[in-house]
């Protein structure tokens, strides 16, 4: 009788079987950091915009283009505007193209990780009460800017239900 030093059919399969259980136990764990790392990004996204139309207003005395006391979204003109085509040709906010599941620019609309466009409310009268705001917040934030990101089934947020939000 003659030994073999090979592997049996018997043995792959159970190799096999147990990588394939690894993996199955990896993949929630990624989702987690995926979701995580999208929840940070929109975080800093609003930070940034609600910076760029507050610098916007300090710098030329007005809000931007289209400016609106009802929630819209940033996109139009009045991304323009912050991006630098405004008169002296300012770069408030730096946005790039969407590609894959980034945020970014997708048809002239800034929009989040998920795809959805970020929105916002100035007060137009600076009396520092947004209206407009979604109701998730409770009263409307004593602020002149509000910014938020929604995705389409919730608010996300870090630490609580609240979404990704800047006043």
């Amino acid at each position: 009788m003659r030994k073999s030093s090979a592997f049996t059919l018997i043995e792959l399969l159970i190799v096999i079987a147990i990588i394939g259980i690894l993996m199955s136990l990896l993949f929630p764990a990624v989702n987690g950091v995926m979701d995580t790392a999208r929840k940070a990004q929109a975080a800093n996204d609003v930070t940034q915009i609600a910076t760029a139309i507050t610098a916007y207003q300090t710098e030329y005395g007005q809000w931007p283009t289209n400016a609106s006391a009802s929630a819209q979204d940033v996109g139009g003109n009045f991304l323009n505007a912050l991006m630098g085509t405004n008169s002296r040709q300012i770069i408030f906010l730096e946005v790039s193209d969407a590609k894959g599941k980034k945020s970014g620019i997708t048809n002239n609309v800034f929009v989040d990780p998920w795809g959805n466009a970020y929105k916002y409310v100035i007060d137009p009268n600076y009396l520092s009460q947004v209206a407009g705001t979604p109701a998730i917040f409770g009263t409307a934030p004593r602020k002149n800017v509000a910014v938020w990101q929604q995705t389409n089934k919730k608010y996300t947020g870090t630490g609580s239900k609240l979404p990704a939000a800047s006043w």
